[in-house]
């Protein structure tokens, strides 16, 4: 191959092969936007459920503030999307302007060649110049030569041909580009104009809870209590389960059974490895964004005010939406809580997670429960319809989203 092909075949490499890394950047940027606007239009069902349901402005602020933050998230999303997109733009903007350099050099040289073979088409300048050979061999290339040229000037036409045709098919793309960055930052105005509406509600609703302060801190009270009464009620389950594993462990020890079957271990060692094994790689127990984190946290309002603590996450959900188990286990309790409907604890071996907020139950205590498997359907209790989800290693607490696969 000569010289200024191999220039137009790298340069055409280059090219297209922006054009796989390009379509996963963007399909990756579609599906996180996507999972960005699913998780805001759920929010807004939630809000406008509290709002028929319940007077709860609490819930209705946290509820809106978790909309902003995913709406300033998806609001980033498009502009890294932008960004990304006027990157490509430029850099194959670039890419293909050399290859129509070398495209117009190459036709120059390719048009000369062929104007020298058509004056030289003469049959009897050929014979003259294989005649005009010093010997043998460099004849033998002559014939070669001109034997080969005719095919080579085909071959070079043809290909030409198909470089202009990449040439157009590029600069097509190119126009796709612009028109979906165009796309992206119509879209981004939009989210814009919705995000300054959002915040506008929220600071309505904090203007709303400050004009009665009292009234919200005897709310929270009772609040703390249904918390505190949770976590007394888990840690008494637990405690039960940890006790009644050491009790069979001592019963068996003095019957002499010291290989006791794995199978029938009170505490099963083996399931217990594999939920640790398992951290941060967990299915979620429902499809729906977090809108309140594990911890201690501060009134939205009153900032001085400590919020009860959360030992698990609450997962924003849409009415009736399943509930999943996260991970193989058995169903030591279902119970029923103030604030908080019913409640599932199964266990893992060492480690127990809790389901909470549930309206329907689909098992029982003693059960046996696969990953993946339905426990119940969510409740709505007092305008929310969320799930509570803990995760504890013997008693105590751990932030359920560190064992959560990253969404």
């Amino acid at each position: 191959m000569t010289r200024p092909l191999r220039i137009r075949a790298a340069a055409a490499v280059l090219l297209l092969a922006t054009i796989p890394l390009q379509a996963q950047d963007t399909s990756r940027q579609e599906s996180r936007r996507d999972a960005l606007r699913k998780e805001i239009e759920q929010l807004e069902r939630q809000i406008q459920l509290n709002k028929s349901k319940s007077d709860n402005a609490l819930t209705e602020l946290r509820l809106v503030r978790k909309q902003v933050a995913t709406r300033r998230e998806l609001v980033a999303e498009s502009e890294r999307e932008i960004r990304a997109l006027s990157d490509t733009i430029a850099v194959r903007q670039a890419a293909a302007e050399r290859l129509r350099e070398r495209l117009a050099t190459m036709e120059i040289h390719y048009r000369r060649l062929v104007r020298n073979a058509y004056r030289n088409r003469d049959a009897r300048v050929w014979y003259s110049y294989l005649l005009s050979s010093e010997n043998l061999g460099q004849a033998s290339r002559r014939y070669a030569y001109l034997r080969d040229l005719s095919g080579t000037m085909g071959t070079q036409a043809r290909r030409l041909k198909d470089m202009r045709r990449a040439l157009e098919d590029d600069l097509a793309r190119l126009t796709a580009l612009r028109e979906e960055a165009e796309a992206v930052r119509a879209t981004r105005e939009q989210d814009l104009k919705s995000l300054r509406n959002e915040e506008l509600r929220s600071d309505h609703v904090v203007a709303q809870l400050q004009k009665d302060k009292q009234r919200y801190q005897r709310e929270l009270e009772t609040k703390r209590r249904q918390v505190e009464a949770l976590n007394r009620e888990i840690e008494r389950i637990i405690a039960q389960a940890i006790e009644d594993a050491r009790r069979k462990e001592q019963e068996a020890a003095r019957k002499n059974r010291t290989n006791v079957p794995r199978d029938t271990q009170p505490v099963d060692v083996k399931l217990s490895g594999e939920f640790a094994a398992n951290k941060g790689n967990l299915p979620w127990p429902a499809d729906g964004p977090v809108v309140e984190t594990f911890g201690k946290h501060n009134h939205p309002v009153y900032t001085t005010l400590i919020m009860p603590a959360n030992n698990g996450v609450n997962i924003g959900l849409s009415p009736d939406a399943e509930i999943r188990a996260v991970f193989d286990g058995e169903v030591k309790r279902v119970i029923v809580m103030p604030g908080y409907g019913r409640c599932i604890l199964v266990q893992h071996g060492d480690y127990f997670t809790f389901y909470c907020k549930l309206g329907r139950v689909e098992i029982k205590s003693g059960d046996k429960v696969k990953t993946g498997q339905t426990l119940g359907r969510v409740d709505t209790i007092d305008g929310q319809t969320e799930l509570h989800f803990e995760v504890w290693k013997e008693k105590e607490p751990e932030n359920p989203e560190l064992w959560l696969r990253k969404k």
